[in-house]
């Protein structure tokens, strides 16, 4: 099995080829997108551990559409004071399908 680990929005996500994830909103031009920032690479029982990062490994994705995540309530409560607040929260998100793993051109191109 091939999958990949990444770094976007201050989280990590494992993923693999034809997954489809939440990540927090992207601005994007277009609907494709690359994440260079991969922690870890494993296929077939082969691990690569980047420090902090993999040089030359991409994550090739296609954005899917963008939307609004669940609503949150948030409160707050005072005892005795008759205080209370209630507020929500929704988070935005952008619905993101991989669709390739592996080397960047550039670096592909340089190992042969």
């Amino acid at each position: 099995m091939k999958y990949v680990v990444f770094k976007t929005g201050g989280k990590q996500y494992k993923v693999s080829e034809n997954d489809v994830i939440d990540v927090e909103r992207l601005d994007h031009d277009s609907n494709d997108l690359s994440f260079s920032e991969v922690l870890l690479y494993v296929e077939d029982g082969k691990v690569k551990i980047g420090k902090p990062f993999i040089p030359g490994f991409s994550v090739k994705a296609e954005v899917v559409k963008d939307l609004k995540g669940d609503k949150i309530r948030v409160s707050k409560f005072k005892s005795k004071v008759r205080y209370r607040r209630v507020t929500g929260h929704r988070q935005s998100l952008t619905k993101v399908l991989i669709k390739k793993i592996g080397l960047s051109k550039e670096e592909s191109k340089s190992k042969k």
